[in-house]
């Protein structure tokens, strides 16, 4: 978002991340920039078709679908993010792949399998390399959902930083999609956040304690967050790669030369409809903590970083099936129990709310409140100790569901929004 004259919620930027695969084993595939050279002749960072932009991250088996200018409505986004999936598996069913959604390769060894893109910027991966070692699964073996959302200035700054910081434990909740790490259940829900949270402990301020500190002003942020972060990482980088907002890795960052605060924290589903149900279900909660609707801005900036992170680790362990045992966070939110699940805090707000869905994410949604994150679907579907042919099959059949655009349920076939 170059334009920093936007006001609150009249933009949106959506970034989904996908892993390459081989379309016969499902072992990652590092093609990324062989599918940029298939679609416009040569290799490039990123490229725009049509509305939408296409673009490498630091691992050469991701590939990023990026809204290519701040949207004005989420509604019909599902739609174009779901033309390009088809059109990308178009060129990589000629590379022998195809796109895998979830937010972890279930089997994936990062030690062995982790190739940085060499090309353009390869720099600054290259500094994050030899600083944080990225062949962790916190570096190599995540795909999230990014939902960039506009300020302007110090004042809309400090009420969606407040608002944003008090939903970000609750996001798991919906959209956790990493049960499976090293080939095995873990018995935790969102290892994605679990693995992403400890891959800057040598720097521990790079990433904090993912939800950001109680700043609600630029020069706030930039006393408590920024200035920290950049002097600890100077004795490792000498050349002041790194000392840039992209450093930031906490759950949100605030990015001020673009007027804009980025949400991190969205494990990737299992087709854009479901991405773009949990963002819109996002951004109508947001609304509303804005508006004050249930508590005071003055209320919303005293949650400290413990109390929201208390929530947040919890979330990530236990995802919809979290539950809530602070009654002063609840009332934040216009709840009057003592305790409540996320599962039921998430269709509390969405009955109060109202999120804008439209025809494919409103069944979508539907689908989380009802049956749980994607992380529970496949957890439900798997044995306790699942086979490699089973998580095959399974993953297989979440590939199809990217493909054709729909939700995963244990069949995966005869979901009724799809």
């Amino acid at each position: 978002m170059a334009d920093t004259s936007r006001h609150l919620f009249e933009a949106f930027g959506v970034e989904l991340e996908y892993m390459i695969v081989d379309e016969k084993s499902l072992d990652v595939l590092p093609v990324t920039d062989r599918l940029i050279e298939a679609e416009c002749g040569h290799i490039e960072s990123e490229i725009v078709v049509g509305d939408t932009a296409w673009s490498n991250e630091l691992v050469l088996h991701v590939v990023e679908l990026k809204t290519a200018e701040p949207a004005k409505s989420l509604s019909g986004l599902a739609q174009t993010f779901q033309s390009h999936v088809q059109h990308i598996n178009g060129h990589l069913q000629k590379l022998h792949g195809r796109l895998l959604p979830s937010a972890m390769h279930p089997w994936m060894n990062p030690d062995l399998e982790m190739k940085l893109w060499p090309h353009e910027y390869s720099d600054v991966y290259e500094a994050f390399n030899a600083i944080f070692d990225c062949r962790g699964h916190g570096w190599a073996n995540l795909q999230s959902v990014h939902l960039n959302l506009p300020f302007c200035g110090d004042e809309e700054f400090g009420r969606l930083h407040a608002a944003i910081r008090l939903i970000l434990p609750l996001l798991p909740g919906l959209a956790a999609s990493s049960p499976v790490m090293n080939g095995q259940l873990t018995g935790m829900l969102d290892n994605r956040l679990d693995v992403y949270r400890r891959n800057a402990r040598r720097v521990p301020s790079v990433c904090g304690k993912v939800i950001p500190e109680q700043a609600f002003s630029q020069a706030d942020y930039q006393r408590l967050i920024f200035e920290p972060m950049y002097a600890d990482i100077a004795p490792l980088d000498p050349g002041g790669v790194l000392q840039d907002e992209f450093l930031n890795a906490r759950g949100a960052i605030a990015r001020f030369g673009r007027g804009s605060i980025e949400i991190r924290v969205i494990d990737i589903q299992e087709c854009p409809a479901a991405d773009l149900a949990v963002l819109q279900a996002t951004v109508a909660v947001l609304k509303n903590l804005v508006a004050e609707r249930w508590s005071s801005l003055e209320q919303q900036q005293q949650m400290s970083v413990e109390q929201l992170s208390t929530i947040l680790l919890s979330a990530v362990e236990h995802a919809d099936g979290a539950v809530v045992v602070d009654a002063d966070y609840l009332k934040l939110f216009g709840m009057s129990e003592a305790t409540a699940s996320i599962n039921d805090v998430w269709k509390h707000l969405v009955s109060e709310c109202q999120p804008e869905t439209d025809a494919l994410t409103a069944p979508a949604l539907q689908t989380l409140l009802d049956h749980g994150p994607l992380s529970r679907r496949l957890t439900n579907s798997l044995a306790s100790k699942p086979s490699r042919s089973e998580l095959m099959d399974v993953y297989q059949q979440l590939a199809d569901c990217l493909h054709s655009g729909r939700m995963f349920l244990p069949a995966c076939a005869n979901f009724p929004g799809a």
